[in-house]
């Protein structure tokens, strides 16, 4: 458990969010405070979140997911960059309704090291705010 706890904080580390664990998996949570959001005109807390789990052993591989908040204006830059990395996309879609401004999200999934996967992950994030 202490290299899990040991490799989860890298993991938040390098994809810039707060380490956590739920469900037995290492979640990554970054909270995007500069999205003035609201869903019926109250505040909402915008957050994309990265997690793996199923740690191989001998290979150092697992299964790493993310389910990220974008504004409308920043989909086609994390969709190009996050492909390019050979990251499989697995859903772009919104969640609310009356939601201002309009939030879009998008799942992504690869069977990765953890670390690697960061990475990406940072670098795809990275484009968006270039």
């Amino acid at each position: 458990m202490v290299h899990n706890d040991s490799l989860c904080e890298q993991f938040s580390r390098i994809i810039g969010g707060i380490p956590g664990f739920a469900g037995g998996k290492c979640v990554s949570t970054i909270n995007r405070n500069q999205i003035r959001a609201t869903i019926l005109g109250k505040r909402f807390s915008v957050t994309s979140s990265f997690s793996f789990e199923s740690l191989h052993a001998r290979t150092g591989r697992a299964l790493c997911v993310g389910r990220a908040a974008f504004l409308q204006k920043e989909i086609n830059t994390f969709l190009t960059a996050i492909r390019k990395q050979g990251i499989k996309v697995s859903s772009v879609h919104n969640e609310w309704l009356f939601e201002q401004p309009r939030l879009i999200y998008i799942n992504i999934e690869a069977v990765d090291r953890p670390l690697v996967f960061a990475r990406k992950v940072r670098r795809a994030l990275d484009a968006v705010h270039e």
